[in-house]
């Protein structure tokens, strides 16, 4: 994992998530991020994904693997589509962002992990400090690594990982498949209150 981000990087991006939300859901221009201003981690390129809840339920998550563009970026956008294009959901309402929280999590490259038999896979992941990358041809889903919460026993969690992909929920089980192991540095808006 690269160094952690400092609280004040942390404040910085959860209030420009937030803000941006904002800016969005009342159809104003969302803010500017000047880059030269920002710390070092802040502009690197960086992976992230930005979830909401209301009332401890979700209510919005969308995010990259793949890093591409400066880490602060990122998170402004992830945060918009997190608000506004997640399938799941209708776009957030200006009401509802008082009662929703940010959490953002900042994701490690994801690396290959190698198995050799279906049955080796559950005890090849680490619950609570793995994300999880299933892929089956053109199929492909995640689950960041805060999902161990719901869903502890690994071979549950691969279950709904292929639900998720869209495939049978014991495809694991059956072939090998293309896995990818990640970690996250998480941080939310009540962590700073």
């Amino acid at each position: 994992m690269p160094e952690q981000l400092s609280e004040e990087e942390r404040r910085y991006l959860l209030t420009l998530a937030r803000q941006s939300i904002q800016a969005v859901l009342n159809r104003n221009p969302k803010p500017k991020i000047n880059l030269e201003t920002l710390t070092p981690a802040l502009r690197q390129n960086g992976a992230s994904f930005v979830t909401l809840t209301r009332k401890g339920r979700l209510r919005g998550c969308i995010g990259t693997l793949e890093a591409h563009q400066p880490l602060a970026i990122d998170v402004q956008t992830r945060a918009i589509q997190a608000a506004t294009e997640d399938y799941r959901f209708d776009p957030l309402s200006p009401a509802e962002l008082d009662q929703v929280k940010i959490e953002i999590s900042r994701l490690t490259a994801p690396v290959p992990l190698v198995y050799d038999a279906p049955e080796q896979l559950p005890a090849r992941l680490v619950p609570h400090r793995d994300g999880v990358v299933l892929e089956d041809g053109h199929r492909r889903a995640t689950f960041l690594p805060q999902v161990w919460e719901d869903l502890p026993d690994p071979r549950e969690f691969l279950s709904h990982l292929c639900l998720k992909m869209g495939a049978p929920a014991d495809l694991w089980q059956h072939r090998l498949l293309e896995v990818s192991i990640y970690q996250v540095e998480e941080f939310s808006e009540s962590d700073q209150e």
